[in-house]
């Protein structure tokens, strides 16, 4: 089974293509303005074995929130597209991740009901760095919400995200790319028990078309 798929988005305020590799061993090809959301974006390929290609770019003289939200959007929209009718897979997937001082729990449903529940506490405070090249770089951390917020809309999905604990915001959000692609990874796994049938009893897991 082949589930790879590639998905091009182009609005007045972002220009965003993914593909997408289900099946892959976590390789990342990106070009991406942003250096900590590309960051994590190599993260969470690595973490569920996810091959992915992005290219991007925004009005970031706005703000950081249009590219990042959409980013979430074009790669919810690659999942459900590289899923196709869902046949066979384990459906359900969960992870508890430590990182150092911090805990995130994560558990994802690819049931075909785009939900999200955030529950923790990141400061919202944009946090500094300086890049190799010796540019300075702050990431607007409250943008990480909106950013599973475009996931779980357009992967159709249900996700529960819980910072269980943690100190630096930086920990923090890297828990969570981490956490949610392990869960994600488990989800979309094909069980060898069932590979051929839906898991659900409805027969179907709905695939509705998200609207953005």
């Amino acid at each position: 089974m082949v589930r790879i798929a590639e998905v091009e988005r182009k609005t007045l305020e972002t220009e965003i293509f993914v593909r997408l590799n289900i099946d892959g061993t976590g390789e990342v090809k990106i070009d991406y303005p942003i250096g900590f959301l590309r960051h994590m974006i190599e993260t969470f390929a690595k973490h569920g074995l996810f091959d992915i290609e992005i290219k991007a770019t925004g009005d970031l003289y706005v703000d950081q929130h249009h590219l990042i939200e959409d980013t979430g959007i074009v790669l919810g929209q690659t999942f459900l597209k590289a899923l196709k009718d869902k046949k066979g897979i384990r459906r359900l997937g969960s992870c508890i991740y430590p990182m150092d001082e911090t805990l995130v729990r994560a558990a994802v449903d690819l049931s075909g009901r785009p939900f999200l529940c955030f529950e923790g506490e990141i400061s919202g405070i944009p946090f500094v760095s300086t890049e190799s090249c010796g540019r300075i770089a702050a990431f607007q951390t409250d943008t990480v919400v909106d950013f599973w917020q475009g996931f779980t809309g357009a992967a159709a999905c249900t996700l529960h995200i819980d910072i269980l604990r943690g100190r630096s915001d930086h920990h923090k959000i890297e828990t969570i790319f981490k956490a949610c692609a392990r869960a994600i990874r488990d989800a979309c796994e094909i069980d060898a028990r069932s590979s051929d049938s839906i898991p659900s009893t409805k027969g179907v897991l709905q695939n509705p078309v998200y609207i953005a």
